[in-house]
């Protein structure tokens, strides 16, 4: 496995991850009660990006150590997944 593949692994996890996070504890503007005129009534009151950003983060990572960690193993191949190999 490359630096290239481990860097392709953890980009995909995180931004599977952020849109997990993303939704998780927000509250939106209308039922804060507090709409700031322009905005939409179903923008989040209080995003906290900052925090959600260290969560994703953090998550995959521990996700990308665990999977990168199976493939170098060798637990899983390419082999093993090649479910439309002719040669069977």
């Amino acid at each position: 496995m490359t630096i290239t593949s481990i860097i392709v692994v953890f980009a995909v996890l995180w931004f599977l991850t952020l849109f997990i996070v993303l939704p998780i504890g927000e509250v939106s503007q209308a039922e804060d009660g507090r709409v700031v005129p322009g905005t939409p009534e179903g923008a989040p009151a209080h995003p906290h990006m900052k925090r959600k950003l260290i969560i994703t983060t953090l998550v995959a990572s521990i996700l990308s150590a665990i999977i990168c960690g199976i493939i170098i193993s060798g637990a899983i191949t390419i082999e093993m997944l090649d479910v439309f190999d002719p040669t069977e």
